[in-house]
């Protein structure tokens, strides 16, 4: 390797070192994701349960509510996705601090268009019951994926190797 590509090579991984770093450092206020929820509107057994239907493990928790009752921002976050999904039905998709997906489902509807920034606390919906919750509660799919594996939380529950990336988000509402 000569000279000049060992330096593109040493400044491209200096960046990417940066750009990982700032993924860590940057503020996660944290937020219940339904306006006004409290522990009280979710079952704390959720996470992980099984078996649930073609997934196999239910990796996140449902929040209930009234149809319609805002659904807002879990943290700051950048949004990758705002649509529809066939399980999730109307979704929003966003990338939040230290490098976690934020995944919201069964929505009624999003926003019109959400901003590429949605601060913690903003409203990204409203409770609903699309997708396979259709005939259910309305409620809101709540789940939070990590993108650094965290391979000391694997277990051998169903999928137990997924709980390297999965994170309960009871835990990550509770505050220590």
């Amino acid at each position: 390797m000569n000279r000049a590509n060992r330096k593109i090579l040493i400044c491209g991984f200096t960046i990417l070192l940066v750009i990982l770093a700032l993924g860590f450092v940057t503020p996660e206020p944290k937020r219940i994701p339904v306006k006004s929820a409290t522990p009280a509107d979710w079952n704390k057994d959720t996470f992980w349960f099984e078996p649930w239907g073609s997934s196999g493990v239910h990796k996140g928790i449902d929040i209930f509510g009234t149809a319609g009752t805002p659904v807002i921002a879990s943290t700051h976050m950048i949004v990758l996705y705002q649509g529809a999904l066939p399980k999730g039905g109307n979704v929003v998709i966003g990338l939040g601090p230290k490098w976690r997906i934020h995944y919201f489902a069964h929505l009624n509807a999003s926003q019109e268009t959400l901003p590429l920034i949605a601060k913690a606390g903003s409203k990204i919906g409203g409770i609903g019951d699309t997708g396979n919750a259709k005939g259910k509660p309305p409620h809101l799919h709540y789940s939070i994926v990590s993108l650094l594996p965290r391979p000391w939380r694997i277990d051998k529950s169903t999928q137990g190797y997924k709980k390297a990336f999965y994170i309960n988000p009871i835990e990550y509402l509770t505050p220590r």
